[in-house]
């Protein structure tokens, strides 16, 4: 059963959904997520720190009592045209403490202005960043929501590709995995979603360009999965971009890839932004902490047993 809370979320987001339309030019919609953004606390315990990671601008979000050896490589969401370090950093703080880990929240460039593959340019060279300053891989988690979490996806198939060696899992929260509008969830979760309208499937030519969106690095949904770390997927159930959800872990079970889905019933678009006032985002955050510290220390046994 919802919560109170998520009902009375539910209708704010109904009642501002037209002010947040695709419609909207773009440096408003910039300008609305940012001015959002300054009334979500940060966790006190939490200090920050700006840092360039391979050339990209980025940050660190450490929680008093997380490993400093450990890191989450956060992506934000934001459809590749908006987000930030700040729209997003009480989210990375909060998934970084659930997870005991510091996270790494990057700053990458977005759409138009920086078109595909940018991004994914920027998100791989901060993972090897990573590397080179001493974090091991078996230590690493890569996570992202909405574009980010397709983000998350894009970057590991480009370590694969070039044999680079994998994070030891990754999180993709409720992730933009088709760029073509394609899934069914599309039409048949229109209404019930009180965040998106198809019509923000616009927002990828912004990122796309003249490039194909089928292809694997634009729409994972369409990647052969094979080879990647394990995944948790969080889904949620009044969002049109449900069948990315359910198609990714369908097309990773079928390429031999750990994965997890969950599917949140009555939940919309990364409603885990909303953890300060939604018992279910933090109760999702929760379970990825414990998805995340269960992966590491899978990957920790396997990495002793090999000595």
């Amino acid at each position: 059963m919802a919560s109170l809370q998520s009902v009375v979320q539910r209708l704010k987001l109904k009642y501002n959904k037209s002010y947040t339309a695709p419609w909207v030019h773009l440096e408003k919609l910039r300008a609305i997520q940012e001015d959002a953004a300054e009334r979500i606390p940060l966790p006190k315990d939490v200090r920050t720190q700006t840092v360039v990671a391979g050339g990209v601008d980025a940050e660190w979000v450490h929680p008093h009592e997380a490993t400093k050896e450990k890191v989450l490589m956060y992506l934000h969401g934001g459809a590749y045209v908006m987000g930030s370090c700040n729209t997003h950093r009480p989210l990375a703080a909060q998934i970084a403490r659930a997870c005991g880990m510091r996270a790494l929240l990057l700053e990458y460039r977005l759409a138009p202005e920086h078109p595909y593959p940018a991004a994914i340019h920027d998100s791989v060279a901060a993972y090897r960043w990573l590397l080179y300053n001493g974090v091991h891989p078996d230590d690493l988690v890569i996570a992202g929501d909405s574009a980010g979490g397709g983000l998350a996806l894009a970057t590991l198939l480009s370590l694969r590709d070039s044999g680079e060696p994998m994070p030891a899992a990754a999180v993709c929260i409720t992730p933009w995995a088709d760029l073509t509008g394609a899934g069914e969830s599309v039409k048949t979760r229109a209404k019930a979603d009180p965040c998106l309208w198809p019509d923000h499937f616009s927002f990828a030519g912004h990122y796309a360009g003249a490039h194909d969106r089928c292809d694997p690095l634009l729409s994972p949904l369409y990647a052969d999965l094979a080879g990647l770390p394990p995944l948790l997927i969080q889904a949620a159930g009044d969002h049109i971009l449900l069948s990315d959800s359910t198609g990714l872990a369908q097309r990773a079970k079928d390429a031999g890839v750990a994965v997890t889905l969950e599917v949140w019933q009555g939940m919309w678009h990364a409603f885990h932004l909303h953890a300060p006032q939604l018992p279910e985002a933090r109760s999702a955050i929760e379970a990825i902490g414990s998805f995340v510290r269960r992966q590491l220390q899978t990957r920790g046994l396997g990495a002793r047993a090999c000595l």
